[in-house]
């Protein structure tokens, strides 16, 4: 048997097509398996009911990880692959005379080019959008120039890479069934012309190839991409997986004014956040509803300065993707300890002020010291303060003992405006 041709012919393609086109299939049928076996993980691991099993997170990373790799290499072949077949002639249709399969055939190549790069693509933006996720296994960072660490940015690309990967399915479904008509029903040589090996094949009749179904490809993908930027666009409306959203309620969000105790400073504004590391990222959230009695009274020389008790709501706490795990038994476990409590004795120090107390989540309590920073202005004064805690003190996370997966340090923010009310 003669070897194969490197390139194309009018009646065949050649070995560097053919095995562009098998490559390819075999990423995507990697590629896609192990992102439905990973989702369905995911799907676990964000659950309330997930017990912190260290198994299932490494699993989860593992295929996660190898999803995203296998797409990036996706990509690469496409690109590689698109670029050698504008460079050859392409095989005439044995049967051009059929002019409306004809157009479908053309158009369907075309679409299935599209979806080889743009669902690859917009799961490798989604990526760098985010934070906290299985990495890429390659040398060159996770981030990409000019896409921004932003949740609703990432939902959008989220919600781009899953309906190119809808119209990556039926676009494949469609181009098999095409190969399998012709197998079948015309019993011709069109399937024949990319399997391996040379092989007689018949000369297709002269013919030309059209612009019209790049064109017609190309609307259908505005479409496509129109439709998924409303899709999230809708969804952020509603308030799912908003960034932007969850930085107004850290903002603004202190608990309802009424209920913030008698002490003798009213909180006005305020936010209470954390950052854990995830991954190797930092993911932060913050919490909505919280309450601070503050008693404070600055002295001249540095002691005793008051006391501050502080309540908060945990299932108030966003943390993007990862707030309803948070909430489940082996970490915060609300449905048993629905708060959490900071009581603390307020000092003035040679250079600054500290509260020296102790703070209960779960069913644990320990001693802590926040040291924290007073800008006074007439009747109002603005605090800010950092300390940062080990959440295996409070048995959060104790299924999760790899650091790696997730780190033991918690970063607690707090900033607040608070007005002297004369009590």
């Amino acid at each position: 048997m003669p070897p194969v041709p490197l390139n194309n012919s009018s009646s065949s393609y050649g070995s560097v097509t053919k095995t562009f086109h098998w490559l390819t299939a075999l990423l995507l049928i990697s590629t896609f398996i192990l992102g439905l076996i990973a989702s369905d993980l995911s799907h676990e691991i964000l659950s309330a009911s997930f017990d912190g099993s260290q198994a299932t997170l490494d699993r989860a990373v593992l295929l996660f990880s190898l999803h995203k790799t296998l797409g990036l290499v996706t990509f690469l072949v496409a690109l590689a692959r698109i670029f050698w077949a504008l460079r050859q002639p392409k095989p005439g249709l044995l049967h051009p005379e059929n002019k409306p399969e004809a157009l479908a055939a053309e158009v369907v190549h075309w679409l299935l080019y599209g979806a080889l790069v743009a669902t690859p693509l917009t799961g490798w933006i989604h990526h760098a959008a985010t934070t906290g996720f299985a990495p890429i296994w390659w040398s060159f960072g996770q981030d990409l120039p000019f896409v921004p660490k932003s949740e609703s940015f990432a939902e959008l690309f989220g919600t781009l890479h899953w309906i190119s990967t809808q119209t990556l399915q039926i676009t494949v479904l469609l181009h098999v069934a095409g190969a399998l008509k012709h197998v079948v029903i015309d019993r011709d040589a069109t399937l024949r012309r990319m399997l391996p090996g040379a092989r007689d094949l018949p000369t297709p009749p002269a013919q030309t190839h059209s612009a019209a179904p790049a064109v017609i490809a190309l609307v259908i993908w505005g479409a496509v991409f129109a439709g998924g930027t409303m899709i999230a666009q809708q969804s952020n409306s509603h308030g799912d997986h908003d960034h932007g959203a969850q930085d107004v309620s850290a903002t603004t969000g202190v608990a309802d004014t009424d209920s913030q105790g008698a002490g003798n400073w009213q909180v006005e504004s305020g936010s209470l956040g954390l950052t854990i590391q995830q991954m190797g990222s930092g993911v932060s959230g913050s919490f909505a509803n919280w309450n601070a009695d503050i008693q404070f009274d600055n002295p001249a020389a540095p002691g005793p300065a008051g006391t501050v008790a502080v309540e908060i709501d945990i299932a108030s706490l966003n943390l993007g993707t990862v707030s309803d795990q948070a909430m489940g038994a082996d970490y915060f476990d609300i449905a048993t300890y629905p708060s959490a409590r900071f009581k603390a004795e307020l000092v003035k120090l040679a250079e600054g002020y500290q509260a020296v107390g102790t703070l209960t989540i779960r069913d644990k309590t320990h001693p802590l010291t926040l040291p924290f920073e007073l800008e006074f202005e007439d009747t109002s004064a603005r605090m800010q303060g950092q300390v940062t805690l080990n959440r295996m003190d409070f048995d959060i996370g104790l299924g999760t003992q790899d650091a790696s997966t997730l780190g033991f340090e918690v970063v607690i923010d707090i900033t607040l405006t608070a007005k002297q009310t004369g009590n």
